[in-house]
Formats: C-alpha cells, structure tokens, sequence
C-alpha cells in the first residue's frame, strides 16, 4: 500500500504537468472576423469570375486549410478531381455537384446553406451554382485540380 501512495505521489505531479501542457498546446485559437477575411482573385487553376479567401493554412502546402470561394450566379467548374477528400460547406447561394467524367445537368445534386457535402479523393465531380454563392473548403492538402479534360483546365486555355 504505501508503494501505491508513493508511486501516486509521484505520478500524480508528472500527470498534472503533461495534462497542463497539452491543454497549452490547445488553448491558442484563431479567429477570423467576417471583415477580417482577406478576398482576392481564384487561383487560376480555377475558372475566371470567383473570388477567394485564405482562412487558415496554404492549400498547396502539407497540412489542413480551410478557403471560401465566392462564386457568381451560372458560374461552373468543369469534371475533375483531387488527390484528397475535399469537405464543403455552404455559407450562402446555391452550389450543385454531379459525379462523372461528361457534365449531365440533370444529375446535379443541390445543396442549401448549412449543408454540407464530402466528395471522396480522386472523385470525378463538376460544379455549378445559382446565384451569388458563399461556400467554405477545407481538406489536407496539398490541394491539386485535375481536369478530366486537359483542355478544361483554364491555364491551358489559348495553348491548344
């Protein structure tokens, strides 16, 4: 019994050390006002006419990021892919996602704001919206776009 309490005594400190130290390593956070959301040009692996935001991370770096991409009304991604899950949540607007390698506009699945949808790695999908739409992207990147078609990709345009 005493080799219990003394080993208690002694563990009890190291614990109470690491558990602090660990909530440190938690307790940093970062928050990102609605006017504090830096907006600039899509990257250009992305069609003309969006709008985008780092919130956290670099999607072209190791490691998670979340992005929002402000897309205007009839705006489309043609077929493509990534190399990881892309997870999606819709802020405002309309977007619509239809699996497959040819656009079939009455397949297209549409969300609501505050749903979300998960399209898996590797995942051949295309886009559309209606409206203004607000969506917010989160994944691990790095964060690649494969166009099924090469002559969709829009930094290939005027090259063919």
């Amino acid at each position: 019994m005493k080799k219990l309490a003394l080993a208690l005594l002694v563990a009890l400190p190291l614990t109470a050390a690491l558990a602090d130290d660990a909530a440190k390593d938690h307790m940093d956070h970062v928050v990102v006002p609605a006017d504090g959301v830096k907006w600039g040009p899509a990257p250009p692996v992305l069609p003309p006419g969006a709008q985008a935001a780092v919130l956290l991370g670099d999607p072209s770096k190791d490691g998670p990021f979340t992005i929002r991409l402000s897309a205007p009304d009839g705006y489309k991604v043609p077929p493509h892919f990534h190399p990881v899950d892309e997870h999606q949540t819709l802020i405002s607007g309309r977007i619509g996602h239809g699996m497959g390698d040819t656009v079939d506009v009455k397949s297209v699945k549409w969300l609501r704001p505050g749903q979300s949808i998960t399209l898996p790695a590797n995942a051949h999908h295309y886009v559309r919206t209606r409206g203004r739409t607000l969506v917010e992207v989160s994944a691990v990147g790095p964060f690649v776009v494969t166009y099924v078609s090469p002559r969709d990709d829009p930094r290939g345009r005027g090259k063919r």
